[in-house]
């Protein structure tokens, strides 16, 4: 039943064309039969044929629609967030870490995401997704959780072309050039939107790819 509601549902289409095309060419029957037929004929069967071609082979509209123009370019820029298994839940630091990176992405085109780090809090088994962000090119490497900034205040001297930036207190830092320490509080998400604007005015236009 389901397979001839379908074709039914399909038929109406090329019917409501055929009338069209017999009384077209109904029509030009009886110019070439006519007295004038000998030097119209020509020209009249050539213009019922391109006006055929159209009706039947016209292309869809809907393909011919341009690419939406809203369509976003992004930077060739990565931003990266590493939380503990919350996430970027609201009510979190995450969240307002986010809501940062999100607000300096709006302006810079800069690339954003999140990774949790799932299982047993503890900067050991937060290292290798911190090695992961540092081995997908994340420029920017940010940390909430006091595992995730552990990891990241250590490793961050490792990776002198990476920006880290952590949530916490600046108290026990490692003397790195390339880290930065947010306090967390209502001015949180200011302040991590403008860390991630300066790393991004700091690259070097070249290495600046739009990509969509």
């Amino acid at each position: 039943m389901r397979t001839r509601r379908t074709w039914r549902g399909r038929t109406p289409a090329p019917r409501q064309r055929m009338p069209r095309v017999r009384l077209l060419l109904d029509r030009t029957a009886a110019l070439l039969r006519g007295r004038r037929g000998a030097w119209v004929g020509g020209g009249a069967l050539l213009v019922v044929c391109a006006l055929v071609a159209v009706w039947l082979f016209g292309g869809d509209d809907d393909a011919a629609a341009p690419p939406d123009a809203r369509a976003r370019q992004y930077q060739d820029f990565d931003a990266c967030l590493l939380t503990d298994e919350d996430g970027i839940k609201a009510g979190t630091p995450a969240a307002a870490v986010w809501q940062g990176m999100e607000a300096a992405s709006g302006d810079t085109r800069a690339r954003v995401t999140h990774v949790p780090v799932m299982g047993e809090q503890t900067a050991a088994n937060a290292l290798p997704h911190l090695n992961g962000l540092v081995q997908r090119d994340c420029e920017v490497v940010l940390a909430t959780g006091a595992a995730q900034t552990e990891t990241v205040r250590k490793a961050a001297g490792d990776h002198p072309g990476v920006r880290f930036v952590v949530v916490g207190s600046a108290a026990g830092d490692v003397a790195a050039g390339n880290l930065t320490v947010v306090a967390p509080g209502a001015g949180l998400a200011d302040e991590v939107a403008d860390a991630v604007r300066r790393a991004v005015k700091d690259v070097p236009q070249e290495a600046k790819r739009p990509n969509s």
